[in-house]
């Protein structure tokens, strides 16, 4: 077969003109084929026409998404060169191509065409350059070359920087071209958002500049080869007759740009075979969009659906709860999952009363696992925000358990923890230069490259750390004034932090460092996806200080966790976000943290609806359907938000799973708190008053609790109010002045059970359930 890869050689006419029924007879003696179940083997013979293959959780879509390929290539329907196989990870396409080579005995050649959206893009813009503006030796920026060049845009315009940073910008830009919008597209209101009007603007100067530089970022490896096919219909045709048969692996997760590359791309041969699951679509805050799969017989009119229902994974009862809780979800197309395995255990519905007691427990539980034989890398935790991550780090550490951090580094690790840790090492101890090496300048305090090596030339010619040649330089002519006023204030700020250890306590004076130095001021005003999660790990470090007297034993406890991670090796638990766990399976796996506004996560319900509330729904089920034997489900009835302690309402999705499929299991702390919580009738109030409440949320049982929103929960304090009848009557009166967190100051005017009418100053008359409220 000739190199170039446009060349399609010559295909015999009797190779494509075989029939499907002559097809079926060769891969009837086809031993790749042997081992299938009935609805794989339907997905990977239906080789003609657009086929939909839904595939559910542990189905086993990837041994028909490879054999397909090994029997399009076994049958002649087509050469490697003729097909197009799209997947959304490099390793997930070199693990394909090694499939298919076992499978028909041999290394596959000349699949240029199986690869990542981007990869292939990538190809395409490289083969067409010249009509994007570019040579064909492109560079493909990374995100840092991306900001930089923004950064660099927006200095140009006279745009503060601070108050319009970068790395926003860059949000804006990549949201549109998923969406498959160039500048003149970008809908009028969408350009307001950023900069007073300027975003579009702003977009097109990114882009001629890009165009100078002979750059691509991401971004543009989809967008400009689509932007192509819509303008060059003739290159659009050379494609369309080029690829005779397109497989798309993971279909639930495409955004736009690259749902409307594969429509136009399928348009001729119309042999599209998409596999996917809308039931697993999580990534929506990334640009993924469940309705491309949703409306796939719309748009392939005569589409042949094929549903893997049964599953190799999973007992009868983690199916049944999984089962039960997405179908409350209405977007979708519907499956049900079954399997012929042994019953196996029912899921475990576990109540704490706070989030220290739910991961002493689940650490106590997984060591009882290992003393049993259950080898640690087959157990997983799967949590919903990162900072929940903290409290299993540091059970592990105190019982020796080794765990790992699944797709991101470990709590102590993390980027923001460090930079945290830093200030207050510094704080404590000034002659510590690699902390003030990290934080000198972060946020940004206008001293550059020659500023920080003036310092440091001045400490290695005295001998004296960093931070007392800072302080030489405060009061001498070496630097310009104002990167010399930018250190005074630095060196300042530090000398005064360290003066209030002695009569404040570390919890306190953390905050104050944070907030102070800008620092926390620097992740609120960056819009990019991460920087809430990041927020909330802060929060959590301070919380976690509370366990130690005072500062100095807390960072004495750092370095050793930072010194114990560095020696672990071998056998380790899985610690992970949910949407890290996508793909992967355990024997046992357990998910802590199931209560209202953790999960489902208050701001996916605040941004998207009841849209949101649908993908968390999901998320649960991938997190149920991770497991192989046993799951298990926890809610904490207190959690500490914002350095309050807060009582917590379980999971709607809790409810949805049939009971049928649950075992309640009592907790450590008397009578189980989801069997003790208060009946339908706070369900039905909570449903009504909430503009996400789905059908499922509806019907449920919720329970709730009261809310004690104390420094430290008191039981016996806590156990009354779950006794009183009339909760809210019993913390709250009328004409009390009350706190909420969203419409402000108020004065309670009416009390109904626990739903409460409220006059808030500003924002008027709401209803609002009392778990919300505090006194003011």
């Amino acid at each position: 077969m000739t190199s170039d890869p446009f060349d399609l050689g010559s295909i015999p006419e009797e190779t494509t003109a075989r029939t499907t029924s002559a097809a079926a007879l060769a891969g009837m003696r086809a031993p790749y084929l042997e081992g299938l179940n009935e609805e794989q083997r339907s997905a990977v013979e239906a080789l003609d026409g657009p086929v939909l293959v839904l595939a559910g959780a542990g189905t086993g879509k990837t041994r028909v998404l490879t054999t397909r390929l090994a029997h399009l290539l076994a049958t002649r329907r087509a050469f490697p060169g003729q097909i197009l196989a799209v997947t959304f990870t490099n390793k997930a396409a070199r693990e394909m191509k090694e499939r298919i080579g076992r499978l028909i005995g041999g290394v596959v050649e000349g699949m240029q065409w199986l690869g990542t959206f981007h990869s292939i893009g990538a190809k395409m813009l490289r083969r067409h350059a010249e009509l994007a503006g570019l040579r064909s030796d492109f560079t493909i920026l990374d995100a840092d070359d991306q900001i930089r060049l923004m950064k660099q845009i927006i200095e140009a315009e006279g745009i503060d920087e601070k108050r319009w940073p970068a790395r926003q910008l860059a949000n804006y830009i990549d949201g549109w071209k998923n969406r498959g919008l160039t500048p003149g597209k970008v809908p009028a209101g969408e350009a307001q958002a950023f900069a007073n009007g300027k975003g579009a603007e702003l977009y097109q100067a990114y882009q001629l500049r890009l165009k100078v530089l002979n750059a691509a970022d991401f971004g543009d490896l989809l967008l400009e080869p689509l932007r192509i096919f819509q303008e060059h219909p003739e290159i659009l045709a050379e494609y369309q007759d080029r690829f005779r048969y397109m497989l798309v692996d993971e279909y639930q997760d495409t955004n736009v740009a690259q749902y409307l590359w594969l429509r136009l791309l399928a348009q001729k041969h119309r042999n599209i075979c998409c596999v996917g699951d809308d039931d697993q679509s999580i990534y929506g805050w990334r640009g993924a969009e469940v309705d491309n799969i949703l409306r796939f017989e719309k748009d392939f009119p005569g589409a042949k659906v094929i549903r893997l229902e049964r599953n190799y994974r999973s007992t009868p009862q983690i199916l049944g709860a999984a089962s039960g809780l997405i179908a409350a979800n209405e977007a979708r197309l519907g499956k049900t999952l079954w399997t012929d395995a042994d019953e196996g255990q029912k899921v475990k519905v576990s109540s704490y009363w706070d989030g220290e007691e739910e991961a002493r427990n689940i650490a106590e539980e997984i060591e009882q696992l290992q003393r049993k034989g259950h080898m640690l890398h087959e157990i997983a935790i799967l949590v919903r925000a990162s900072f929940q991550m903290r409290e299993f780090e540091d059970r592990f550490i105190n019982l020796g358990i080794p765990y790992r951090v699944v797709g991101g580094p470990r709590f102590y690790e993390r980027a923001e923890i460090r930079d945290a840790n830093a200030y207050l090492r510094l704080v404590a101890q000034p002659d510590d230069d690699l902390a003030f090496e990290r934080i000198v300048n972060k946020p940004r305090r206008g001293l550059g490259d020659v500023a920080l090596q003036t310092i440091r030339q001045l400490a290695r010619a005295q001998g004296i750390s960093l931070m007392r040649a800072a302080r030489a330089l405060t009061t001498a002519e070496e630097l310009k004034p104002a990167p010399r006023r930018s250190l005074t204030g630095f060196v300042e700020m530090v000398d005064r932090w360290r003066s209030l250890i002695p009569g404040m306590p570390h919890t306190e004076l953390a905050e104050i460092i944070l907030d102070e130095s800008g620092y926390t001021e620097m992740w609120q005003n960056d819009k990019s996806a991460d920087a809430p999660g990041k927020l909330d790990n802060l929060r959590e470090l301070v919380r976690s200080m509370e366990h130690f007297e005072n500062l100095a034993g807390y960072l004495e406890h750092i370095s050793l966790v930072m010194e114990i991670e560095a020696q672990e090796t071998g056998d380790k638990v899985n610690l992970m976000t949910l949407h890290s766990a996508k793909g992967l399976e355990f024997d046992t796996v357990f998910l802590p943290g199931w209560e209202e506004g953790l999960f489902p996560h208050q701001r996916a319900l605040d941004e998207s609806g009841v849209a949101g509330l649908e993908e968390e729904r999901r998320l649960a089920y991938v997190g149920l359907t991770r497991a192989r034997k046993q799951a298990h489900v926890s809610f904490a009835a207190n959690r500490r938000v914002h350095n309050l302690w807060q009582s917590a309402i379980p999971s709607r999705f809790i409810d949805e799973m049939p009971q049928e499929h649950l075992e309640v299991v009592q907790s450590a702390m008397g009578a189980s708190s989801y069997q003790s919580y208060a009946p339908s009738r706070f369900a039905q109030d909570f449903a009504q008053g909430s503009d996400y409440a789905s059908p499922g949320w509806k019907r449920a049982q919720t329970m709730a609790r009261t809310t004690s929103k104390t420094r430290a929960p008191d039981l016996e304090v806590h156990a009354d109010l779950v006794a009183t009848s009339d909760p809210a009557a019993a913390t709250y009166r009328r004409g009390e002045r009350v706190f909420h967190q969203k419409f402000g100051y108020g004065e309670v005017a009416m009390i109904d059970g626990n739903k409460l009418t409220v006059d808030f100053d500003k924002a008027g008359r709401k209803k609002v359930i009392d778990s919300f409220l505090e006194r003011a």
